[in-house]
């Protein structure tokens, strides 16, 4: 056993890091680094679903059922598959009318109904009370296994302010008012509690991962060791099994999985984690496989933890809820045992804080403040800042929550197991899934379906489940359980019209749940919805249909600024007040906030704004109190409806016009930009033009004027400079035809006699015709040559072209007397490649990529050939790709250079 000031003092060190890590996420905040921003965060707080449930009685359950602990993780797993369906649309409507809790969403849909709002906090309370007490239970089971001799029972406190369990509840009621109940703003991002929850997720992971490691591979050698064991065992082998010796009760396996669907997504604070504090919807993405991904691992060792507790201890010795803390310490393991206790304190801590959360802002917006505005003193006619009052409901709420969670652990914890109790909050819960589910889908669903389908609902649970619960508790008498009321046998909770073989969890879903659903669309289908409840349909079925700027208004009346601006000052605060109404006055395009128009559009922003800090239906009694409303009927939501169609549908043609403008301005500035490119390339092109030109024809001038000039030349001198004239000629001959050939070629106009054509004759043949070229300067010209090759379709005069081209290049940069040039020719299924290589200088890398621009030729002095035009190359580009190939240049300085062209077998001729 540990001493109780060392549990203790760790226990209070671990909040104080919750603390500490909340405070931090806090000022990252203010500066702009929101921590809850990540996806991965978003994932994590959602695992406040794994509670002290979780962590001690999911073992409990598998070592008296076995694997009929999965379905609770198995429906949340579930449930995710269609969360982007389902979660991603609670979240838009949340977010759009800023929506504060579960209550607030069902009240809102239906026509903002107090009543509605009322009842379903009720319901919330009275269910998830006994969840609390289920945190309570598992940390005083905790603590008492770690502080008392292992397998004794622990000294139970005679007066109630001696529990130290009660002591647990105060601070936790602390903590939670600290970090969930510093604004008065319900929709304002907790960001502090988020990532505490998503730490605590972490850290019940790591604790309950390594509890199972040792039990799996140190209490025993290996998983399959452990159950070998356990099949030697008639007990504990059935425990494996599914039926477990019995015929499988699949109505069971279906309840107890459908039963935790619904919770996942309508347990408080599920709804508080998943809905409110999301602030991306992409988030989902994310949280859709890492979240059943988090189930998954954090179930892999209950079922060996179970069997290996029974085995260590027997069957019957201990009780099988703190074998997470008795095994470690058994083995006098006691830093594990502590770190598991941490992570049990920090799986219920972090129930306990977001439920107390949600439910205080439940409590606080849908019972008392419609109860306090009732009053004189804080009515619509009175005047005086309520934010403080607001902030000192919730923490009272939060305060009384907790006290009730304990009242209920210590009037019945103690008669059931961790299990039960949670159960039985589960399918409190379970009865909001009609009106919310219905509501989101169903615009035919009205507030008197969902009060009827909810007042059945809750019914049928208290009379099926939770009377039995408290009558097995010693707290009610037990007659009406075995006999039924009055002596009526069918009246019986437990087998309720003679409906028997299910289990009570089971027969008392199937109940409710039957109730619930006839009452809602029962009800629903025999009274038409008000045109309140219309509007509000339409709203919340078609929420992603609609922007915020075509989204359609229901209401019409009188209102005045300078009504609505003191209403949301007295509960959001004044300098709150007036920075929401100027920046809305910025948003409708005015100077001053008294120069708003006093529209539907106004009142409808003032409404959402309050809905935030006292819930919907409360924002919309304060309102309607300082604004002269005309009531609604169903022609009016249906004209109002077809003016948002209308202006939804002028606003999707002034999108369209929008994009269609856009695209044309960016067309038009791309053809811009072509034409100042050609332009410049017009520049460009005549600039090297006439410098090409002007080279031989001054030279010719310069020469003629000299044999004008001096008429006793010598014959040998003249006859040099009539050589050199003839050569300029021909230099300018080609430089024109070359020009010519060009400019034919861009534009298009170039003639191309396509034909099939044997490619080693060309290069063969081509060969010939550079062999006296090459022999006069002393190079030799060696060909590598395949036998045969197959045809391709081709230009064969340009082609020879092209093969010329980079030949007379080739041996005119080789060197005399010792020059090489190669001519290769290589097929390919794809096609043919031709590779000219010589051994000149080379070419350096920073000139490689210009030798293939017009009128550019390789500088030094090493690469300086008289008579080239620097046009043959680019032509030669241009035929190649004509034909749907491509050419390049491998060269390094002073290893020569190759250059190859690729054409193929298909030609696609380019236009």
């Amino acid at each position: 056993m540990l001493s109780a000031p060392l549990v203790i003092g760790v226990s209070f060190a671990y909040l104080l890091l919750l603390f500490a890590v909340a405070y931090w996420a806090d000022l990252r905040a203010l500066q702009g680094r929101s921590v809850i921003a990540s996806p991965w965060v978003y994932a994590l707080s959602l695992a406040v679903y794994c509670t002290a449930w979780t962590y001690f009685g999911s073992v409990g359950r598998a070592a008296t059922s076995g694997v009929w602990f999965l379905p609770i993780y198995l429906g949340p797993m579930l449930a995710m598959l269609l969360a982007w369906m389902v979660v991603r649309k609670m979240i838009r409507i949340a977010k759009t009318w800023r929506i504060t809790s579960i209550a607030d969403f069902i009240a809102s849909r239906y026509g903002k109904s107090q009543l509605l709002a009322g009842l379903v906090t009720l319901i919330t309370v009275v269910g998830i009370v006994p969840y609390i007490a289920l945190q309570l239970k598992a940390i005083a089971s905790g603590y008492a296994v770690l502080t008392s001799p292992l397998g004794q029972p622990a000294v139970q406190s005679a007066d109630w302010w001696s529990d130290s369990t009660l002591y647990v509840a105060i601070a936790l009621a602390g903590f939670t008012i600290v970090f969930g109940a510093r604004h008065h703003d319900s929709t304002e991002r907790h960001e502090g509690m988020v990532a505490a929850i998503a730490f605590e997720s972490v850290v019940k992971l790591v604790a309950f991962l390594a509890v199972g490691l040792f039990v799996s591979f140190g209490l025993f050698g290996s998983p399959a060791e452990l159950f070998e064991r356990a099949r030697e065992i008639e007990a504990l082998r059935l425990l494996l099994q599914f039926d477990q010796g019995q015929p499988f009760a699949y109505a069971q396996w279906l309840g107890l999985t459908l039963l935790a669907m619904l919770s996942v997504i309508f347990l408080p604070r599920q709804f508080q984690m998943m809905v409110v504090e999301n602030v991306d919807e992409q988030h989902l993405r994310r949280a859709v496989w890492a979240f059943p991904l988090y189930l998954l691992l954090i179930n892999l060792f209950v079922l060996p933890i179970a069997v290996g507790g029974l085995l260590h201890f027997g069957v019957g010795r201990m009780d099988p809820e703190t074998f997470v803390l008795s095994l470690p310490l058994s083995q006098g393991w006691y830093a594990l045992a502590l770190f598991a206790f941490v992570g049990g304190l920090s799986a219920a801590t972090g129930m306990v804080i977001v439920e107390a959360i949600a439910v205080s802002t439940m409590v606080c917006n849908d019972l008392v403040m419609p109860l306090l505005l009732r009053m004189h003193r804080f009515g619509a006619r009175a005047s005086g800042d309520l934010t403080g009052l607001l902030l000192l409901i919730r923490r009272l709420a939060i305060l009384g929550i907790l006290l009730l969670g304990y009242l209920y652990f210590h009037l019945a914890g103690e008669a059931y197991a961790l299990v039960s109790i949670g159960l039985i909050s589960f399918a409190a819960v379970a009865q909001f899934a009609p009106a919310l589910l219905g509501g989101m889908y169903w615009k035919g669903g009205t507030q008197g379906g969902a009060l009827t389908g909810l007042l059945l609902g809750f019914g049928f649970w208290a009379y099926t489940l939770m009377l039995p619960s408290l009558a097995k508790s010693g707290w009610l008498p037990g007659g009406f359980l075995e006999h039924g009321p009055w002596g009526q046998a069918w009246l019986m909770p437990e087998t309720f019209l003679g409906l028997k073989g299910l289990d009570n969890l089971t027969h008392s879903l199937f109940w409710s749940l039957l109730a619930n659903l006839v009452g809602y669309v029962g009800v629903s289908l025999w009274r038409p919805p008000s045109a309140r409840e219309t509007s509000q349909a339409l709203l919340f079925v078609d929420v992603f249909h609609r922007n915020a700027g075509t989204r359609p208004v229901f209401w019409q009346g009188k209102a005045q600024v300078s009504a609505l601006l003191p209403l949301v000052g007295r509960f959001l605060g004044v300098d709150t007040a007036q920075r929401l109404f100027t920046e809305y006055a910025h948003r409708v395009g005015v100077a001053r906030v008294d120069q708003i128009p006093a529209d539907a559009r106004l009142v409808h922003f003032v409404e959402t704004q309050l809905a935030g800090a006292i819930g919907s239906a409360s924002a919309r009694v304060m309102v309607s109190s300082v604004v002269e409303e005309e009531a609604l009927d169903l022609d009016d939501v249906m004209r109002i409806l077809d003016e948002a169609s209308q202006l939804r549908a002028y606003s999707h043609a002034l999108e369209d016009k929008s994009r269609s403008l856009e695209q044309a301005t960016a067309e038009l500035r791309t053809a811009n930009e072509q034409l100042k490119s050609l332009d410049r390339l017009k520049d460009d092109f005549m600039s090297s033009v006439t410098h090409e030109l002007r080279t031989p024809l001054t030279s010719i001038r310069a020469l003629a004027e000299l044999m004008r000039d001096d008429a006793n030349m010598d014959t040998a001198q003249r006859q040099q400079f009539v050589d050199i004239i003839v050569a300029e000629t021909e230099r300018l001959s080609r430089l024109v035809n070359q020009v010519l050939d060009m400019a034919k070629i861009e534009a298009g106009h170039a003639e191309w006699h396509t034909t099939t054509l044997d490619m080693r004759e060309l290069l063969e043949q081509a060969a010939r015709t550079m062999e006296e070229t090459c022999r006069e300067r002393g190079v030799v010209l060696e060909r590598v040559l395949p036998e045969r090759v197959r045809p391709i379709r081709a230009d064969a005069d340009r082609l020879t072209q092209v093969v010329l081209n980079l030949l007379s290049n080739a041996a005119k940069y080789a060197p005399r007397g010792t020059g090489h040039v190669v001519l290769k020719l290589e097929e390919t299924d794809e096609g043919v490649e031709v590779l000219v290589q010589d051994n000149g200088p080379g070419i350096p890398l920073d000139q490689q990529d210009m030798v293939f621009e017009r009128f550019r030729q390789v500088e030094g002095d090493a690469h300086y050939r008289p008579g080239g035009t620097g046009l043959g190359l680019p032509i030669s580009r241009q035929i190649v790709a004509h034909f749907g190939g491509r050419m390049w240049l491998r060269s390094a300085p002073g290893q020569g250079a190759t250059f190859g062209f690729f054409l193929p077998r298909a030609v696609v001729l380019a236009t």
